[in-house]
């Protein structure tokens, strides 16, 4: 849900100027691809080695054009590394598929992650593959576990800082044995968390400190907690450290973006949108910093605020997988696995809560009230009760229908009878459009055959020359004339015509008649059944 890959193209500067000029890839191949012949004589020639352990890419032309994406931008970071002076840093590729022993080697076991090796340590890199945002923190990893303050602008600068969990001690000199395990821890958790440390008595009075006491300050949270059982050693530093790194209120980045994905409690993540330049998400931001600084003793507790700004590329797909509007501040519950997810109703902004509404939401969300589960399945129960409605409406429909067959049977009925007539009388045009055809066949004029109860008009047949024999009187004789060796098919079927026609008139007397009778008959059902609907209501 959070993974994409990004690279920065420039375009041509309108005026050229070299102290702004970007890099672009200048063509040449820095980043090695790492195997179990070459891995170790490539990784002794750098300090640092940075390797992108990858899944094998697919063969279909999407896959292939991402993985050459992702390629693309390590060789740009690369090639920035390349300039570094101060250390030889490589960048490698590990294939999982082919070269999954030498992962095994380096102690990899999480494809599709960068790794970083420095001195005795392997740093994981849980953020963007962006080339700008994997340099900057290659850069924090260069620097040095703790940073020491000398002076009131340093404390200033660590004062400033508030998205990130930080640790700073007081501590007699660089040689005191509680720095050096205050040291260790740091190497440990560098350059996730950042440690700070002081040797001036000064500084330290500005931070209410005691000498080899170590404070932790959660992010956006002013007063820092006092670890407890001082002078500590490494390991009691790490635990306490490792028992509190999920903050009460945590920013969403794109250097820890996947870290702090994958730390979700029980599945879920409370997360918060607020834009901080917008004063809309400014004001949503501090109420959410108070909820933080109420409620920081709660471990159940964690908010994941993020920062639409900070990703650009992933807005149109957040907005769409939760059906939100990042225009506006927002905050819910949402599946980490599934991205469903529940969210406050704040009237796009225009209605805030107050830290208490807050606060009672988020014990909702945290007592299981607010559950994008149960959203679900009120979703489907929603859809249950569509379905009813629709089959209440669809067995109404069929009555109607039934009711509507029952008309549309007496209509066809009446239609039939009509279209027998009309085929009656096409029959019959038929008959005579046969006639005329043979007759113009055999060099014969037309016979028109008017039969109309009594008398019959003479057939003209020139083909023997001859006038055959009339069949005058078909109503009262009803003769039927075989005269097929004497050519005369033409009178036998216009007589065979009318006495058909005669039977299917009778017929369809019957027939109307049954209908009639039918209709009536359905008529008087309707009636009853209207009747008994009328009593029902």
């Amino acid at each position: 849900m959070l993974s994409y890959t990004y690279v920065r193209f420039n375009p041509t500067p309108v005026a050229p100027c070299d102290s702004l000029d970007f890099p672009e890839y200048d063509g040449k191949d820095r980043v090695h691809d790492l195997n179990a012949k070459n891995y170790k004589s490539v990784m002794r020639k750098y300090d640092v080695m940075v390797v992108y352990y990858h899944d094998h890419p697919a063969s279909n032309r999407v896959a292939q054009r991402q993985f050459e994406i992702e390629e693309l931008a390590l060789e740009l970071v690369a090639q920035v590394l390349d300039e570094f002076e101060d250390e030889d840093i490589g960048v490698g590729l590990i294939d999982a598929k082919h070269d999954k022993a030498v992962a095994k080697k380096l102690g990899l076991d999480e494809s599709d992650s960068i790794f970083i090796f420095i001195d005795d340590e392997v740093i994981e890199y849980d953020g963007e593959l962006a080339a700008d945002t994997l340099v900057e923190f290659i850069y924090d990893v260069l620097e040095d576990p703790v940073e020491i303050i000398d002076n009131n602008r340093e404390l200033k600068g660590f004062e400033n800082i508030e998205e990130d969990i930080k640790l700073v001690g007081y501590f007699k000199s660089h040689k005191s044995e509680h720095f050096e395990a205050f040291a260790d821890a740091a190497e440990e958790f560098h350059p996730h968390i950042k440690f700070f440390a002081t040797f001036n008595a000064k500084v330290a009075r500005e931070l209410e400190l005691k000498l080899n006491e170590v404070d932790f300050y959660e992010p956006f949270i002013e007063d820092p907690v006092v670890i407890p059982g001082k002078p500590y050693s490494e390991k009691e530093l790490v635990k306490f450290i490792e028992a509190n790194d999920r903050p009460t209120l945590r920013k969403l980045q794109p250097h820890n973006m996947y870290e702090i994905w994958e730390d979700d409690i029980d599945g879920e993540h409370i997360i918060a949108f607020a834009e901080e330049s917008d004063p809309d998400g400014y004001e949503f931001l501090e109420i959410l910093k108070k909820v933080a600084e109420d409620n920081t003793d709660n471990p159940d507790l964690s908010i994941v605020w993020i920062d639409p700004d900070d990703f650009p590329l992933l807005l149109p797909h957040w907005e769409k997988t939760f059906d939100i509007d990042l225009d506006h501040p927002q905050i819910g519950v949402v599946e980490a696995d599934d991205a469903d997810s529940v969210w406050l109703d704040m009237d796009d902004g225009e209605d805030l809560p107050s830290v208490d509404e807050l606060e009672d939401w988020l014990e909702d969300a945290l007592s299981g009230e607010v559950d994008p589960d149960e959203d679900d399945d009120d979703d489907d129960d929603d859809d249950d009760d569509d379905d009813d409605d629709d089959d209440d409406d669809d067995d109404d429909d069929d009555d109607d229908d039934d009711d509507d067959d029952d008309d549309d049977d007496d209509d066809d009925d009446d239609d039939d009878d009509d279209d027998d007539d009309d085929d009656d009388d096409d029959d019959d045009d038929d008959d005579y459009d046969v006639d005329d055809d043979d007759d113009d066949d055999d060099d014969d004029d037309d016979d028109d055959d008017d039969d109309d109860d009594d008398d019959d008009d003479d057939d003209d047949d020139d083909d023997d020359d001859d006038d055959d024999d009339d069949d005058d009187d078909d109503d009262d004789d009803d003769d039927d004339d075989d005269d097929d060796d004497d050519d005369d098919d033409d009178d036998d079927d216009d007589d065979d015509d009318d006495d058909d026609d005669d039977d299917d008139d009778d017929d369809d007397d019957d027939d109307d008649d049954d209908d009639d009778d039918d209709d009536d008959d359905d008529d008087d059902d309707d009636d009853d059944d209207d009747d008994d609907d009328d009593d029902d209501d």
